[in-house]
């Protein structure tokens, strides 16, 4: 889908969206409109329930007067209330709007509204940001789809009087929704065709974008020690990986921030198997690994003025004869040893090695880890917020500002001392999992044991990296989830 900027004069074909505030009526280039239509516009506002609540619509065909072919009037509530990320979810809710509608192109008057505290040029980027969001798909697989199975949208025009201020505010945004973009599209891909191989061709890519990728083999990782994640994938054909992207916007030696992504991508549960029904969903049990390169394209494309990191773990958990057994000890690269309580809790054991190797080979200013880690914490929080843990106070109040701003909700989650004893073994330094009591918090705490003094946080997107249904900025299938949040966390604190 194509987003432009143009300047503001009413179209002749297409839809035309004009935004009424709260109680307000027509105003602007809307009262206008409805004077070359003879009031028409006003007298089906009149006889509708539209009051220009947030959010809600009023579509009607176009009258005798004006030539586009229908009017939408949007919603946009008390002005003062009106956010960036508002803008997004009505450019998402436009599009969704008029997506199958017969209509090609629609176009949105961005006029400047008394009270709001977002001018046109800026409100204008972000609600083309949240159209092309919402206008994502991912049907490479569908070989018999019609032009009536297709939306028949093709562009939004955004109609400005900045048309330039609003290209640049754009700009930047829509380098993030590239980021989005490949983030969702490795999520959504079967695993037969995403695994840890193609999953670093994908990585590879981003040298185009001046990105500096490595990729550790088996080989590599044994010669290390990765004596924890080597062994989730160990029943598996397909040779694990570790995958350094870095991108270098920052002064020259100046420490990074370090981003860690859980790349299982496809999780059976090993020997401790999980039940047949929906297993087929555990090709996104690599969410973390897609969060985080879908950050690497979005911090490059924008030409992020930061040191940047991003490691993930790749392996596939298959309960194949030489599978990992419950009941085995292996030796991290931290030179911890794990008993392995559970095949199943693999996630945690791919991460430690790659922690471990992030603070050892890069000394970050802050290191965040992104997985799809438990069931436990979609028990606690269901699908509203991922889970947040943290050992330092300023990155994790900064984490949950930069969600709040992109709509990405984020809650805290505790790191008692307590939970600890839980991951206590008999007869290694600690176990992979502590039991069906707090389980999202003992996974955390096992991840901690991994991260010496460095300032770290932990994501738990378990019931974020996948929506079941469709919402505002995001088509039901792969979010990619906290790549928009983690972005603005690079650019509110850690950019020169």
């Amino acid at each position: 889908m194509k987003i432009n900027f143009a300047a503001q004069s009413m179209p002749t074909t297409g839809a035309l969206v004009f935004g009424v505030a709260q109680d307000a009526g027509l105003t602007g280039a809307a009262a206008d409109a409805d004077k070359a239509a003879g009031g028409a516009i006003a007298k089906a506002l009149s006889a509708s329930r539209f009051t220009g609540k947030a959010h809600q619509t009023l579509t009607l065909l176009a009258p005798a007067g004006v030539e586009a072919s229908r009017i939408m009037l949007y919603g946009l509530g008390k002005p003062d209330e009106i956010s960036p990320r508002f803008i997004e979810e009505a450019g998402g809710k436009i599009y969704a709007a008029l997506a199958q509608s017969g209509e090609t192109d629609v176009a949105v008057w961005m006029d400047k509204t008394e009270g709001s505290p977002v001018d046109p040029a800026t409100g204008a980027a972000h609600l083309g940001l949240g159209a092309l969001l919402r206008g994502y798909r991912f049907d490479k697989y569908k070989t018999t789809l019609t032009d009536d199975d297709k939306p028949s949208l093709g562009s939004v025009t955004l109609l400005v009087e900045d048309v330039d201020g609003a290209e640049q505010a754009f700009e930047p945004l829509n380098a993030i929704a590239g980021g989005v973009f490949l983030s969702r599209d490795v999520v959504s891909e079967p695993p037969n065709v995403l695994y840890p191989a193609s999953m670093a061709e994908r990585a590879q890519s981003l040298t185009a974008l001046g990105v500096e990728v490595e990729v550790l083999g088996e080989k590599e990782m044994e010669e290390l020690g990765f004596g924890a994640l080597l062994g989730v994938g160990q029943g598996s054909r397909r040779e694990s990986k570790t995958i350094v992207m870095r991108w270098n916007g920052g002064n020259t030696g100046d420490a990074p921030i370090c981003f860690v992504g859980k790349g299982v991508t496809f999780d059976t549960g090993g020997i401790s198997i999980k039940p047949a029904a929906g297993m087929e969903d555990m090709k996104w049990d690599m969410g973390g690994s897609g969060t985080v390169l879908g950050l690497m394209h979005a911090v490059a494309a924008r030409k992020a003025k930061a040191n940047v990191v991003g490691l993930i773990g790749m392996a596939e958990n298959m309960p194949d004869g030489n599978a990992q057994r419950p009941g085995d000890v292996v030796t991290s690269y931290s030179g911890q040893t794990i008993e392995i309580i559970n095949t199943d809790a693999e996630g945690r054991l791919v991460l430690a090695d790659v922690l471990w190797y992030a603070q050892e080979k890069y000394k970050p200013k802050a290191m965040i880890d992104l997985a799809t880690l438990t069931g436990a914490i979609i028990i606690g929080l269901g699908h509203e917020y991922a889970g947040l843990y943290g050992t330092d106070d300023d990155l994790v109040a900064n984490i949950i500002s930069a969600g709040e701003e992109t709509g990405e909700k984020m809650w805290r989650m505790p790191l008692d001392k307590g939970y600890d004893k839980q991951i206590d073994s008999d007869i290694a330094d600690v176990k992979n999992t502590g039991g069906r009591p707090g389980g999202s918090i003992t996974a955390a705490m096992f991840l901690k044991r991994f991260t010496n003094d460095t300032p770290w946080a932990h994501i738990d997107i378990a019931g974020m990296a996948w929506s079941t249904k469709d919402q505002a900025t995001t088509p039901k299938g792969a979010t990619a989830f906290a790549v928009r949040a983690l972005d603005r966390l690079v650019a509110n604190h850690y950019e020169d």
